[in-house]
């Protein structure tokens, strides 16, 4: 695969530990939050061996500061940073360049995203199967890409859905049984 050497850094946010790796290319990997730097860190480099501890070069530096904020409430946008996403073919480059316009607070479906794609609804499976996949979960913001009818749809990260929806709910999307009808104005 000849892949560029990479470098990563454990990090703390407000929601626990995360974990992020580059190449000189780009940001190649993300890790959610866990409890721990350990696990973090074992998740992380199972996906990435080989991959050194290392001080972030300015691009990542700002992509851990932007994932801080976001895990504190405040709105990001993660689209500008640049990504490593080799290995990946050119229909998932694809898929996660659209994802990657979903703006915060907003969510879309596997068969919305495949239907801008200029896809059939039959591509909404390849859709799902693209975000489980996605090396750089938040930066790619997968945990904006939902099932159906509003289902939260799997989540491949620590905590599963469970996680997606606490993300969304930072974002202020309440995912869940419709609430009833707010009064106008709230008067």
């Amino acid at each position: 695969m000849g892949h560029t050497a990479q470098q990563y850094l454990i990090f703390e946010t407000a929601a626990g530990f995360c974990g992020i790796a580059w190449s000189e290319r780009g940001i190649a990997r993300f890790q959610l939050p866990t409890k721990s730097a350990e696990v973090t860190e074992r998740l992380l480099l199972r996906r990435v061996s080989g991959a050194r501890p290392h001080e972030p070069p300015q691009a990542v530096a700002e992509a851990v500061a932007a994932v801080k904020r976001y895990f504190e409430g405040k709105e990001t946008d993660f689209s500008g940073f640049e990504l490593d996403l080799e290995g990946q073919d050119g229909f998932n480059e694809r898929i996660y360049a659209a994802a990657r316009k979903i703006p915060w607070g907003r969510t879309t479906t596997y068969g919305a995203l495949a239907k801008e794609l200029g896809e059939g609804p039959e591509a909404a499976r390849d859709v799902g199967q693209a975000m489980a996949k996605n090396p750089v979960a938040l930066i790619i913001p997968c945990h904006r890409v939902l099932a159906a009818g509003g289902k939260i749809g799997g989540f491949s990260a620590p905590g599963g859905a469970s996680t997606k929806v606490r993300m969304l709910e930072l974002e202020g999307v309440h995912i869940g049984p419709p609430e009833p009808a707010q009064q106008s104005l709230g008067f």
